[in-house]
């Protein structure tokens, strides 16, 4: 087994946009500036994956000064992900993952978030974990979303 760990944040600012966090669109009055559709949730798994694999981040992967990676959705960044690691050798096995916001409240939205995660990793709801908890006003979350995650790979058989 493969342990890996992985980390993104992205700020409020993106009129216009939905916020999309684990693949799951949250009802909010602005989105995440990105270059993709700036789903932490998502990007912090894939460098989770990466990392575990061995390989190299996100950003050697998919760019932000690629026109190509304009716009992309965090299950599409998961899809090609899990290509990755599949070609390195692994499977996915599970996930657990923390999001750390002030606003909005996410609750509501945590079984949505496993379920489109888990599709997008083409796995069972029951291998992902999603928590939400905020930083008590002392930390960068006001200003947009931070999220952490870890996951386990398994070497295919």
């Amino acid at each position: 087994m493969k342990i890996g760990h992985g980390y993104d944040v992205h700020r409020f600012g993106a009129e216009n946009k939905p916020l999309m966090l684990g693949c799951t669109e949250i009802p909010h009055s602005v989105g995440l500036i990105a270059h993709s559709d700036g789903d932490v949730v998502c990007h912090a798994l894939c460098d989770a994956l990466l990392g575990a694999a061995g390989t190299r981040d996100i950003g050697y992967y998919f760019p932000d000064t690629d026109n190509a990676y304009s716009g992309a959705s965090g299950a599409y960044l998961l899809g090609k992900t899990v290509e990755i690691i599949h070609g390195l050798g692994y499977v996915f096995s599970c996930a657990d993952i923390t999001v750390v916001a002030e606003k909005p409240r996410l609750s509501p939205h945590i079984g949505d978030m496993r379920a489109n995660i888990a599709a997008a990793l083409g796995a069972d709801a029951s291998c992902v974990n999603v928590k939400a908890t905020t930083e008590e006003g002392l930390g960068i979350a006001g200003s947009g979303i931070a999220c952490h995650a870890v996951c386990l790979l398994e070497k295919e058989k």
